[in-house]
């Protein structure tokens, strides 16, 4: 009578735990389904773990961003142990009972518990305190199902979430490309004084470069070139006010010095400092056959006439960073037929070739003396092709923008 009470007893206390399980199963279940927070799985675990299970200790490591995180933990007195926990499990790829022989800080626990996708760990769950308890093989299993779903609704969380940002940023990136052709005239003007050219090449789609041409009649215009920092919706929306601001102050104010402080005033109002701008812009007078400028900041363009080379780098310090400029030079130059003014962002010179050299001022000038005698359209694909030649299978490290002007 009494062994039969006993595995009666016995029967009862199983059926007992299959009952627990199957309702902690289901709550867990149900709480995925109603999407509860990461959060709030990470709470049920470890409530489930330390008053259904009776687990004494736990450490529970999530994946993230290639780093082992402890997400939840149960009578861990030490941030060490939590540390070196993080630095072993990793040679474990399947459920495994802690030995005598496993490192130290192992000792105090179980057992080890991966959760696997596919052929990497996308969670580890250590479990100690559950050694002398009945029924211990069951209760392992049980564990290991659960620390499965919880890890996996966990994966799929984060996983949901990446997508989300993912999804958010193609429209930002989107949206900025289309602000950009927006932006950047799709032609510029090619009369029988002067020609003007272009090559735009935004890294990734999306870039801070930025280049205009604005008329002031038949015989004068002006042109700029810009890098602003950043990059996105952020620098495309920057870019917007840049156009709008110069656009509206470069008719009030005729003389380019002028022009220049209030256009740092204004974007410096709009930034606080927060970005940046370098800036060329110059103007030409084909009549008088005169070019005055100004360089705020940006990689100093060529100019080449009767077979000589010099740089337009006189002027000022960066548009944006200051709320007023400290000084500005502006130069006037004389231009003779056929000269080429080469204006560019610095993504150029920041080209390399697969044996680790770059696209150097002297190739930039010799390229520049070799083709002057070409039209400014004819010289930028020339230009082109030597850029691609150059690069090989070498991507982009950075936005291109090349304005070419050709006075005839």
């Amino acid at each position: 009578m009494s062994r039969e009470l006993a595995i009666l007893e016995k029967l009862e206390k199983e059926l007992s735990l299959k009952q627990l399980q199957i309702k902690s199963l289901l709550t867990i279940t149900q709480a995925i389904n109603k999407n509860v927070s990461t959060d709030g799985l990470y709470n049920m675990y470890k409530s489930f773990l330390s008053w259904e299970m009776g687990v004494h200790k736990m450490v529970l490591y999530v994946l993230e961003d290639d780093e082992w995180l402890c997400t939840s933990h149960i009578n861990i007195e030490t941030e060490w142990i939590i540390n070196e926990l993080a630095l072993v499990i990793q040679n474990y790829d399947r459920l495994h009972t802690i030995k005598d022989e496993d490192p130290e800080v192992l000792q105090a626990f179980d057992i080890i518990i991966p959760v696997m996708h596919k052929d990497h760990a996308i969670a580890y769950a250590v479990i100690g305190g559950i050694k002398d308890q009945e029924d211990v093989y069951n209760k392992i299993q049980f564990i290991t199902t659960i620390t499965n779903i919880i890890a996996v609704a966990i994966e799929n969380k984060r996983l949901f979430k990446k997508q989300i940002r993912q999804e958010r940023f193609k429209k930002e990136i989107e949206l900025a490309s289309e602000v950009q052709k927006m932006l950047i005239p799709e032609k510029l003007p090619i009369t029988d004084k002067f020609e003007l050219s272009k090559i735009y090449k935004p890294h990734f789609n999306v870039g801070g470069d930025y280049l205009d041409y604005i008329s002031f009649g038949a015989d004068k215009f002006a042109f700029c070139i810009a890098d602003i920092s950043g990059k996105g919706v952020g620098a495309a929306l920057l870019m917007a006010n840049f156009q709008a601001i110069i656009q509206g102050l470069i008719f009030q104010y005729r003389d380019l010095e002028t022009f220049v402080f209030a256009l740092n005033q204004s974007v410096f109002r709009i930034t606080k400092s927060d970005k940046y701008i370098t800036f060329f812009i110059a103007e030409v007078d084909v009549k008088a056959m005169k070019l005055r400028y100004i360089n705020a900041g940006h990689y100093p363009p060529f100019l080449y006439q009767n077979g000589k080379m010099r740089r337009l780098d006189k002027g000022c310090t960066i548009i944006g960073a200051f709320e007023k400029l400290p000084q500005i030079e502006e130069e006037e130059l004389d231009l003779e037929h056929n000269s080429m003014i080469l204006s560019f962002t610095d993504g150029l010179v920041d080209l390399k070739n697969e044996m680790g050299d770059y696209f150097e001022d002297d190739k930039i000038s010799g390229f520049l003396q070799s083709h002057a005698h070409e039209s400014a359209e004819s010289f930028n694909n020339l230009l082109l092709s030597e850029i691609n030649t150059f690069k090989g299978a070498q991507p982009y490290p950075d936005d291109i923008a090349i304005l070419t002007c050709k006075v005839l």
